[in-house]
């Protein structure tokens, strides 16, 4: 059985990242940048203020008292024509280029205008060159890299990359996931289960992690345990970037997943992990010419077992497909709130609530009754690793933790 340091090996030398594409900024939103940029203007690209008020000489408000004679007004999106010599200033509004001359600007309320005489008495602290304004290119050079490839682009970057000259880019853009819980027992969720029934929470709970994981849901309701609707199920969802299967995949004589992939020219890379809970894990590509691979994970069919295999090993799939640079998951090191006692020959992730305290994480793993019990994940945000072993754990212990 693979240890899981051995199945995530495994996955990031199968999944390989997408073909990048070239698309407009709007389109680029959640995709992660195939190639560096470069800013094609200086940030800002003039000298620039940061707040109405008044362009000053700082060596005219060494106390920060004058009154100056005012030579001009300076909008956002106009030139300043006039320079300023000692004594004098101009009105400027948010955003306008300062005046030659100018090393500063000082706040409107701070003002008090004399129209008549087209002078201004100002009365603040004292005025150092800098103050309430921006230097050329201060933030950025022209030539300078904005975004390194790798970068995953959020609104802040989409921003970025519009101030820069960055219209379009070249990103790998997020998988498709389609997902098909499996077996008799499942009804949907509206549907009140009869006896012998449970309601396919495993789908929705896995449409949502998906979405979390800013990749897009392709939901195929649920296959029967017969061989011809799990095959047709299965042929569909197969056209997505991965297809995540719920269940059939353990060892019971109606467990038909792994088969029935086979059938379909699925190439099985691995069968079972050691950790606890998600044992059953199954992971294999489908390879076929002029398209990209499909790559398929059989998640077991417990909730628990489903959601922290999800974490684990499908989110770093997704983040190798995309061109993360790092798509591992980093542990943080918490220490217990209280004892714990481990148990088994697996290695447990355990759902668990992460804190901060003094800037230290805390971990509180939470009372479960098993891969089933997924009423006792509803307050976790985390899961916490205890290798292997019978082991108490002491309060204040250091434990790895990753993070939800």
């Amino acid at each position: 059985m693979l240890s899981v340091q051995e199945a995530f090996h495994l996955i990031l030398q199968t999944v390989k990242p997408v073909t990048p594409h070239q698309c407009s900024l709007l389109e680029a939103y959640h995709c992660v940048l195939a190639e560096g940029t470069v800013s094609d203007v200086n940030v800002p690209p003039f000298d620039k203020a940061l707040m109405d008020g008044f362009a000053v000489r700082s060596a005219d408000l060494p106390t920060g008292e004058a009154t100056l004679q005012i030579q001009e007004t300076i909008y956002a999106g106009s030139v300043p024509t006039l320079p300023l010599q000692a004594g004098q200033t101009s009105q400027i509004m948010t955003g306008a280029p300062l005046p030659e001359g100018a090393d500063a600007v000082v706040q409107i309320e701070h003002c008090i205008i004399n129209e008549k005489q087209q002078a201004v008495q100002i009365e603040t602290s004292p005025v150092t060159p800098g103050k309430n304004m921006l230097y050329r290119s201060s933030v950025l050079e022209a030539g300078a890299t904005v975004l390194e490839a790798g970068t995953f682009l959020r609104p802040q970057e989409i921003g970025a990359l519009a101030e820069t000259g960055s219209p379009f880019v070249s990103v790998r853009r997020a998988p498709s996931l389609a997902i098909l819980a499996t077996g008799d027992e499942l009804v949907p969720p509206e549907q009140p289960p009869q006896p012998g029934q449970i309601r396919n929470s495993n789908e929705i709970m896995l449409h949502t992690q998906i979405v979390q994981s800013q990749a897009n849901a392709i939901p195929l309701g649920i296959a029967r345990d017969e061989r011809n609707h799990l095959r047709e199920k299965i042929l569909e969802g197969l056209k997505s970037d991965f297809l995540l299967l719920s269940g059939g995949v353990s060892a019971g004589t109606l467990d038909l997943v792994p088969s029935e992939l086979q059938a379909a020219g699925v190439r099985q890379v691995f069968h079972k992990v050691n950790l606890k809970p998600g044992k059953p894990l199954w992971f294999g590509i489908l390879e076929e010419a002029n398209r990209t691979p499909c790559y398929i994970f059989g998640l077991p069919g417990n909730p628990v077992s489903s959601m922290v295999c999800f974490e684990l090993f499908v989110k770093l799939a997704i983040r190798q497909f995309m061109g993360f640079p790092t798509p591992e998951a980093v542990p943080v090191q918490a220490r217990l709130q209280f004892e714990f006692q481990s148990k088994g020959n697996r290695p447990m992730y355990h759902p668990a609530q992460v804190e901060w305290k003094d800037g230290e994480a805390i971990v509180s793993p939470l009372k479960t009754l098993g891969s089933a019990d997924l009423r006792s994940t509803v307050n976790a945000n985390a899961v916490a690793l205890f290798p292997a072993g019978n082991q108490l754990y002491q309060a204040g212990d250091k434990v790895d933790t990753f993070l939800w």
